[in-house]
């Protein structure tokens, strides 16, 4: 989507796509006022989450083959779960992270 105004104009990503981030950005504040202290660390958990890594590498006759993994979401899942203040609202942050990281998973292979 693009707007112009005079000299410059802005472009806007799709429609569907910025959809998702307002409810993303909704559910993210949502839940961090359920902690009580450090309610910042919702936004780190779920941006940590979101980390995707390639673990293996091939060439091939049609390119360079990449196996990702959501690593940022594993790290956080074992941290969480050897934590003694896991909280439900951290763990949702980082299911939500591992939501956008499969997203962008299926967007490599695409």
């Amino acid at each position: 989507m693009e707007f112009k105004f005079g000299w410059g104009s802005v472009f806007l990503p799709p429609l569907q796509i910025t959809i998702i981030a307002i409810i993303v950005i909704f559910l993210l504040v949502k839940w961090s006022k359920e902690l009580e202290t450090r309610r910042f660390t919702i936004y780190f958990y779920f941006l940590i989450s979101t980390y995707i890594a390639p673990i293996f590498s091939r060439s091939t006759k049609d390119g360079i083959f990449q196996l990702w993994i959501p690593l940022g979401f594993i790290v956080v899942f074992f941290y969480l779960f050897r934590s003694e203040k896991n909280h439900p609202a951290k763990m949702k942050a980082s299911i939500l992270g591992l939501s956008i990281a499969l997203y962008n998973i299926i967007l490599q292979y695409l």
